[in-house]
């Protein structure tokens, strides 16, 4: 899959991103995830998610969700995020579960798919150019900690993630969360306006 196709099936979600600089660095970074991110459920047995995420593109259905439910909730006021770090939160959103079934596709997700992304990303030196430290920081904590409380292997039960300390890892964590809701369903064709 090219990288520009893979750019445009975020075109509308990357349009809330005002800093050029991190708007490059998503769209760098969402160019350079494995081809099987825009083709695969964002859950491989199809329990976790709602029936949007389900069949061919539901994870970056699930990730475009998350990322609107991001963009919504700054709209409260109730969080103090800089624009910067809004933009980031957003960026991350868009890519959190870029390798949710491993470096190479495996066929099922991986527990530990937080700390891969989070690995990829920040050893790219196509996007470690892009931010400043602080900033490639931020974004690598809230992929890390993308899944909340649950931080456990799948077959070990061992801790294998840390839970979310910071404001913004329990922003990522909970936009991440809403968009797994089953109860909550998703208009893909709404427009949601700038303001």
């Amino acid at each position: 899959m090219e990288k520009l196709q893979k750019i445009k099936a975020f075109e509308e979600e990357l349009k809330f991103i005002v800093n050029p600089q991190i708007k490059l660095f998503a769209e760098t970074a969402i160019g350079s995830l494995p081809d099987y991110f825009f083709e695969i459920p964002s859950s491989s047995s199809n329990r976790y998610h709602p029936a949007y995420a389900n069949g061919v593109g539901g994870l970056v259905r699930h990730s475009k969700a998350a990322t609107r439910i991001a963009v919504e909730l700054f709209r409260t006021d109730l969080w103090s995020f800089t624009d910067d770090e809004k933009d980031l939160i957003l960026a991350g959103l868009m890519i959190h579960d870029g390798y949710k079934s491993g470096t190479v596709q495996e066929k099922f997700s991986r527990a530990d798919h937080p700390n891969i992304i989070a690995f990829e990303i920040s050893h790219n030196k196509d996007l470690t150019n892009l931010l400043t430290s602080e900033q490639m920081d931020f974004v690598v904590n809230n992929l890390k900690k993308h899944m909340g409380k649950w931080v456990e292997d799948y077959k070990t039960h061992e801790q294998i993630l840390d839970k979310p300390k910071t404001t913004a890892e329990r922003f990522t964590h909970l936009s991440d969360y809403l968009a797994s809701r089953k109860c909550l369903l998703f208009d893909f064709d709404a427009e949601i306006s700038k303001s």
